[in-house]
C-alpha cells in the first residue's frame, strides 16, 4: 500500500522545537494530538502559525500534524510558523522569495541570556553600599 507524499520541517525558536509534517488536506492543523484552537485556547497569536500558508497562498490545501515542546506559548507559536515555512520549501522552492520577504525562513535567535555569577540576573548587579 503507498502512503500519500509528505513534506516535513523542523522549527525552532527561543527553547521550543516544533517537528511539522505536511500532507494535501483540507486544512486541519493538529499539534500534539489537538486542534490549534484547542491547544493554544482562544489567542489570536495563534494565527501566526498559519502565516506561512497565507504569504504562499497555499491556505486550505494541507493538513498540518505539529509535534512541539519546550518553551511557552509565544515560542511554540514561532517554532511552528517556522517550521512550516520550511516544510512548504520543500513542496515548492519557489516559495522562497515570498517567505524570505516575511521574515518566515530567518531563525529567530533571540533567547534568554544566561546568569552571570556575582549578578542577580544575567545583568542587573547587586545594589552598590558606599559606606
Amino acid at each position: 500500500m503507498k502512503t500519500a507524499p509528505y513534506f516535513q520541517g523542523t522549527g525552532r525558536r527561543k527553547t521550543s522545537v516544533a517537528r511539522v509534517r505536511l500532507v494535501p488536506g483540507d486544512g486541519n492543523v493538529i499539534v500534539n494530538g489537538k486542534a490549534l484552537e484547542d491547544y493554544f485556547g482562544k489567542d489570536s497569536s495563534a494565527d501566526l502559525a498559519l502565516l506561512p500558508f497565507q504569504v504562499t497562498n497555499q491556505v486550505r490545501r494541507f493538513n498540518a500534524m505539529v509535534k512541539v515542546a519546550g518553551g511557552g506559548h509565544s515560542g511554540q507559536i514561532g517554532a511552528i510558523a517556522h517550521g512550516v515555512a520550511r516544510a512548504l520549501l520543500q513542496v515548492d522552492p519557489e516559495n522562497r522569495p515570498a517567505l524570505r520577504k516575511a521574515g518566515l525562513l530567518t531563525r529567530d535567535p533571540r533567547a534568554k541570556e544566561r546568569k552571570k555569577p556575582g549578578l542577580k540576573r544575567a545583568r542587573k548587579a547587586p545594589q552598590f553600599t558606599k559606606r
